[in-house]
C-alpha cells in the first residue's frame, strides 16, 4: 500500500521542478502488481516555438530505454525461442568481428556493457550509412580487455540490434511490434511517430526548430530512426502495460509474456564485482551503495534503466513498486542536467510512502 498523503507531498515535488526549470514537463506512473495506482502529469509538452499542453497520450522520445524496452526484451524472447544463447560470439553473427581479444566478445558481454568497446562514436560523420556503421564499429580496436570493466556502451547495442535483425529476418520494427508490442497491447510505442502529439525535445542549432516526433540520437536520425540503441517513442498508457508485465515476473494477468527462467536470468547481477551493477541490459541497484538514478531507498534487487531524454523506469519486486518518470529534459537544451538528482530525490520520496 502506498500512504496516499505522502505521495502527494513526492507528486508535488514534481509540479516544484517544473516550475523551477528542471524539465518542461512530466508524465509518471506508480504502480505494483495489482496494476496502476497513479498517474500524474504537469507541465508542458513544449515550450518553443510555443508552449504546448502535455496529455494522457503524448509521446516522449525514450531514447536509451530502447534498449531495455525493445532490444533486451526481444533478446530474451529469442533465446526462449532456441534462436540464441548469451555466449554466442559477436563473431558468429559478424564474422567481421575478429582479432585479437574480439574473437572472446559474446552477446553476453554486449548486454552487460561488458565488450571493452567505446561507449559513443559520432557516427553520423563517419559512416554512409547503417550497414557501413556496422562495418566500422567491425573492425574497431577494443578499448579494454572483455569482461574485466563496465562500460557503457551506444556501440553494443547497436550491434545486438543488427544481430536480432539477422535472427528475426527482418528489421527492428517489425521484430519490436511482432514480439513485444502486440503481444503486450503496446499499440501507441513505435520508431518514427506519424502523431504530431509528441513532447519536444532539443532545439536543432543547425535549424533553430525543436525536434518533435524525430529521434533525438544523432545516430538513431542517421540509422533512419530504427536502431537497438534508441528511437523508440512511447505514452505513459503503453508504458504501464509493459511494466505491469515487469512487476509481476514476466506474466501479464494469467498469461506468461516472459517464463520465470528468462525473467530471472534477465535481472540478474551479473557485475556487482566490477565498476557497475549490471543484468542483462538492464541497471541493477546492487548492495555497494553506488549512486544509482533508482534512488536510495529501492531494494538492492530492484532494475531499471534510463534514457538521455529525460526517461526512466525502475521496478522494485521486492518492495512491489513500479515507477515510470517521463520527462523531457533536453528540450530546449540538453544542456540542462536538473533532472539527474531531482529522479533520484523523487524515487526516494515515493518509496518513503509505501506502507
Amino acid at each position: 500500500m502506498i500512504d496516499s498523503e505522502k505521495l502527494k507531498k513526492a507528486l508535488k515535488s514534481v509540479d516544484k521542478a517544473v516550475d523551477r526549470g528542471d524539465f518542461p514537463g512530466a508524465t509518471i506512473a506508480i504502480g505494483s502488481s495489482d496494476g496502476v495506482e497513479e498517474i500524474y502529469q504537469y507541465g508542458k509538452a513544449a515550450l518553443y516555438p510555443k508552449a504546448l499542453d502535455l496529455n494522457i497520450d503524448t509521446l516522449y522520445d525514450l531514447a536509451s530505454l530502447t534498449k531495455v524496452v525493445g532490444t533486451t526484451t526481444l533478446y530474451m524472447r529469442f533465446i526462449e525461442k532456441g534462436l540464441v544463447t548469451l555466449h554466442d560470439r559477436v563473431a558468429d553473427y559478424i564474422p567481421e568481428f575478429k582479432g585479437g581479444e574480439k574473437d572472446k566478445v559474446t552477446l553476453f558481454n554486449l548486454l552487460t556493457h561488458t565488450s571493452g568497446l567505446p561507449d559513443h562514436l559520432p557516427f553520423y560523420e563517419l559512416c554512409s550509412d547503417y550497414r557501413d556503421t556496422i562495418d566500422y564499429i567491425a573492425n574497431i580496436e577494443l578499448e579494454y580487455l572483455p569482461g574485466t570493466r563496465v562500460i557503457y556502451s551506444d556501440l553494443g547495442f547497436i550491434l545486438l540490434g543488427y544481430i536480432l535483425e539477422e535472427i528475426g529476418g527482418s528489421r527492428l520494427d517489425h521484430l519490436f511490434n511482432k514480439y513485444i508490442f502486440t503481444p503486450l497491447g503496446m499499440k501507441n510505442t513505435c520508431f518514427n511517430p506519424t502523431t504530431d502529439n509528441v513532447a519536444a525535445t532539443e532545439v536543432d542549432k543547425s535549424t533553430g526548430k525543436a525536434i518533435v516526433g524525430k529521434c533525438h540520437d544523432e545516430n538513431g536520425r542517421f540509422f533512419g530512426g530504427v536502431s537497438g540503441h534508441a528511437g523508440l517513442f512511447s505514452d505513459i498508457g503503453d508504458m504501464v502495460k509493459f511494466s505491469n508485465m515487469l512487476i509481476n515476473g514476466g506474466r501479464i494477468g494469467e498469461d506468461i509474456f516472459l517464463s520465470s527462467a528468462a525473467f530471472e536470468t534477465m535481472i540478474r547481477n551479473y557485475t556487482q564485482d566490477l565498476d557497475e551493477d549490471r543484468g542483462i541490459g538492464w541497471c541493477v541497484k546492487g548492495d555497494k551503495g553506488r549512486i544509482s538514478s533508482g534512488g536510495d531507498l529501492i531494494s538492492p534487487s530492484a532494475f531499471g534503466h534510463t534514457g538521455f531524454t529525460g526517461t526512466s523506469i525502475w521496478t522494485d519486486i521486492e518492495q512491489d513498486i513500479y515507477i515510470v518518470l517521463l520527462t523531457n529534459r533536453v528540450h530546449p537544451t540538453r544542456e540542462n542536467n536538473a533532472l539527474l538528482r531531482f529522479r533520484r530525490t523523487f524515487h526516494n520520496s515515493v518509496l518513503a510512502a509505501k506502507i
